[in-house]
């Protein structure tokens, strides 16, 4: 499905308030793409920052001027605010010349560049062993899906580099956000479950291993001049640690 869904839907869906028929086909849609489930926990998600974007948007308003025009006004009944209020509040500041959407993405660009992590955590939260057992794991799927993501971000992978301990790789494949390209190559593991290595295009420079915990999965992320990657899963740390050095050395011969 190449049609996209407005987030004020999504946000309809989420709270119950679409007939069955639509619910089926945002049902439907997320089944097939990917993406769309992500940006459907990215909405869900109790910590959207809508109040740090309205703060930007207070400091750049002409406050003056609608303070004496809300004076003027009556009171309103207010009704309870929900997540489709933002949503329609944000469209009415668009619609009036105010740009949130950039206002917004701007919030998001100034945060730490993490966020490609969290993207990748929010999705990898909602896989389980039965996502990837039935998956075949052939030689020549793995290299076709490899070269794809050789075209997107100008590597030169191969299955003999890209081997873990005790892992079978499943899947490699391209997931996009906003335009920037992710490699997402999933495993699975016995003991532990799914686990992915992940890379998408940076300009930061090499930057040493480091570790954090998103969702309750441990992380191993690094750089090099050209490449972010992280290793993602629930094995413990030093695992993980291990492994994505091992990754890194073969790469770097």
């Amino acid at each position: 499905m190449n049609v996209r869904i407005p987030d004020e839907q999504l946000v309809a869906y989420l709270d119950d308030q679409l007939d069955a028929e639509q619910r089926q086909r945002i049902d439907a849609a997320v089944a097939e793409d990917p993406m769309l489930g992500l940006r459907l926990q990215w909405l869900n998600r109790s910590s959207l920052p809508f109040k740090a974007a309205y703060d930007e948007l207070e400091h750049k308003a002409p406050l003056h001027r609608l303070q004496a025009m809300l004076d003027n006004l009556p009171a309103p009944a207010r009704p309870p605010l929900s997540r489709r209020w933002f949503l329609t509040a944000a469209a009415g500041l668009l619609a009036g010349g105010v740009l949130a959407d950039r206002l917004f993405l701007g919030w998001q660009m100034s945060q730490e560049k993490a966020n490609w992590r969290q993207l990748v955590a929010d999705y990898m939260v909602l896989y389980v062993p039965q996502t990837l057992d039935h998956l075949p794991s052939d030689e020549a799927a793995q290299r076709t899906q490899l070269r794809t993501i050789d075209a997107r971000l100008g590597l030169r992978l191969a299955p003999a580099q890209l081997t873990l301990p005790r892992a079978e790789f499943k899947r490699a494949q391209i997931l996009e956000y906003d335009g920037v390209p992710i490699a997402q190559i999933t495993y699975l593991d016995p003991a532990y479950g799914p686990l992915a290595l992940c890379i998408t295009r940076s300009n930061k420079g090499s930057r040493q291993f480091a570790r954090e915990i998103r969702h309750e999965m441990n992380i191993v992320y690094w750089a090099d001049v050209e490449h972010a990657w992280m290793l993602i899963g629930r094995h413990p740390m030093g695992d993980l640690e291990e492994m994505a050095k091992l990754v890194q050395g073969r790469l770097s011969t």
